[in-house]
């Protein structure tokens, strides 16, 4: 019995029973709208000029990020369709509700760019990810979007770096894989996308070489949850499908957990790098001491016991806090590893023997030094066994040799924390290791001052060897100290030639890609300096009911690749854009 939808509200027809309100795209819900409503409530048949200023309008819109949504009614005495009719599917029905169609309006709503998001697209780049954002947005609000969060910025070709979904599949058929790969290679931003099109980006990214990261939320997201190397579901905001799809789950549904946990990530492999650098190190330090002793008849350093001690107690300690090292501030301005390159790196191994050799040289100075003041001026085997009880005095030598060697390590132990800086800096950053040199001196004094645990089980006398013993042990971890923090410049060189070398192929892969693109836009005959227009597609309203509908569009994920055989990572920048944006203005879906 309404004659107004509501005060003031857009007049209905006589005998209105139902009333279908249709809204989507305006680009989509436009193609089925006959009619609009003025400003007096009153309709009036809509022109394709008509049609025009309103896209017009959409487009000045979406360049200032906003998301539109057309809305559209139409009235009914009665069902458009036959309700006894079981033969009928739900797109059939749905057909029926969108026909002439009278254009309400058009709603604008903005989500706020989450804090921190622009500054980790920023950094995601620098760390040699390539971010690509997929969404269901119209092509120039994702432009938009993209560049308020720098996934998109200033030097950036519009024309090369974003593109309308529909340019994947050209007549309804998707590009071969040759032509996609060359398209997905150079574009950042893909609007209007499909649940399928998520899919074939993955894939075409999987074919390049890279390694892929795919966050999403919805059940349509699960198929390239499960296709991407990594799928991140959306611990808030996403389906039990999704979440069962993924290999992790993001609690906070925030885009810079991903940039952080990859920082993290690339932290700890570092604490391994540097976990087997220093253990390997003293590793072969043990080797090239007792070989030397061997080779030249000095008698044996230390005794199998000491060794094993050596190993488990005070050498452990310092290798498990490395591994607890914090990252280093410019961690994410490394280039991403190839996935075939191995954890121990030519210059790793270089630098390992090199620091052993100088941690060898320094012991075996102070072992010989020793050896001549404990032993009446002897170093060699066959003559301080001529010594009338020569054990003492050889334990003596031992004794210093052993706490030097401690020492040496202890100081070693700082000087791996870094590759390539030196040890003063940020010196006390890592209070794991301030724990363990703690307990791996407190373990040396037990083993060189307790009698019996030391005289007559590890056979050493730090009692005995008097105040000029433990003098002479000094010049071990100072001479290690110096000459491992000269040796650093030549594994910084070394470090940089490797990244220089990284540095190299990727541009050269780049380059190569970006040639390919624009020769393919150029055989397709798609101008590279002007801005793709905004194709038509077929694709249905978002959604159509007897009701305001309220279906949810389909989700959109972010997905990043970097090449070649990078590490790529992920978040949502779609529909619903709170997901990743945070605190919504409007709800527009």
């Amino acid at each position: 019995g309404r004659d107004v939808l509501c005060s003031g509200g857009m007049p209905l027809p006589p005998g209105t029973k139902l009333l279908s309100v249709c809204k989507g795209a305006p680009n989509f819900i436009l193609d089925y709208c006959t009619a609009q409503l003025g400003e007096d409530g009153s309709p009036k048949p809509m022109s394709d000029e008509d049609k025009q200023h309103v896209l017009d309008v959409v487009d000045k819109y979406s360049e200032r990020a906003l998301r539109v949504l057309a809305i559209a009614v139409r009235t009914f005495d009665r069902m458009p369709f036959d309700m006894s009719n079981e033969d009928l599917t739900t797109d059939q029905k749905f057909e029926a509700c969108r026909t002439n169609l009278k254009l309400l309006g058009l709603v604008a709503s903005i989500d706020p760019d989450r804090d921190g998001v622009p500054e980790s697209v920023l950094a995601a780049r620098g760390a040699g990810i390539r971010v690509v954002m997929i969404t269901g947005d119209y092509l120039k609000t994702a432009i938009a979007i993209a560049h308020n969060v720098n996934i998109l910025q200033a030097q950036d070709n519009e024309a090369l770096a974003a593109v309308d979904c529909a340019r994947l599949r050209p007549g309804g058929e998707y590009l071969s894989h040759a032509d996609m790969d060359l398209l997905t290679s150079s574009v950042r931003v893909f609007a209007r996308a499909k649940p399928e099109d998520k899919l074939e980006i993955v894939k075409s990214l999987q074919r390049q070489g890279a390694v892929t990261a795919m966050t999403g939320d919805g059940v349509n997201d699960a198929p390239a949850l499960n296709q991407a190397n990594i799928g991140v579901a959306m611990g808030i905001q996403g389906t039990e499908v999704a979440k069962g799809a993924s290999d992790m789950i993001l609690t906070d549904d925030n885009f810079c957990s991903i940039v952080a946990a990859v920082e993290k990530g690339r932290t700890i492999y570092a604490g391994i790098q540097k976990f087997v650098a220093f253990i390997m190190s003293v590793h072969i330090a043990e080797v090239m001491q007792i070989f030397f002793c061997i080779v030249t008849g000095i008698p044996v350093m230390r005794t199998p016991l000491q060794i094993l001690f050596l190993i488990l107690v005070t050498d452990l300690p310092p290798s498990i806090a490395l591994g607890m090292e914090p990252g280093e501030k410019h961690i994410l301005t490394e280039r991403p590893r190839p996935k075939d390159e191995p954890v121990v790196l030519n210059w790793m191994w270089f630098s390992m023997v090199l620091n052993g050799a100088i941690l060898s040289v320094v012991i075996i100075i102070v072992y010989i030094i020793a050896l001549a003041n404990y032993c009446d001026g002897n170093v060699f085997q066959a003559d301080i066994d001529q010594l009338e009880g020569f054990q003492p005095k050889l334990m003596n030598a031992r004794t210093v040799a052993f706490i030097s060697l401690v020492w040496s390590e202890n100081i070693r132990s700082y000087t791996s924390r870094s590759f390539n800086k030196h040890i003063w800096n940020d010196v006390l950053g890592n209070v794991h290791m301030q724990k363990a040199i703690i307990l791996a001196q407190l373990c040396l004094y037990v083993a060189v001052l307790v009698p019996f645990f030391s005289t007559d089980i590890l056979q050493l006398r730090g009692i005995d060897i008097g105040f000029g013993g433990w003098i002479l042990a000094l010049v071990g971890p100072f001479g290690c100290l110096v000459l491992c923090e000269l040796s650093k410049m030549i594994t910084a060189f070394q470090m940089e030639k490797h990244q220089q070398q990284l540095a190299k192929k990727h541009q050269a892969e780049d380059k190569r890609l970006e040639e390919a693109a624009l020769k393919h836009r150029r055989d397709a005959g798609v101008d590279d300096l002007k801005k793709p227009s905004m194709p038509q597609t077929n694709n249905a309203p978002q959604g159509v009911s007897m009701v305001p509908a309220a279906n949810k569009a389909q989700d959109a994920p972010l997905a990043a690749k970097s090449r070649p055989k990078g590490i790529a990572l992920c978040s949502c920048f779609g529909v619903p854009a709170h997901v990743t944006y945070g605190r919504s203005t409007a709800t527009a879906h």
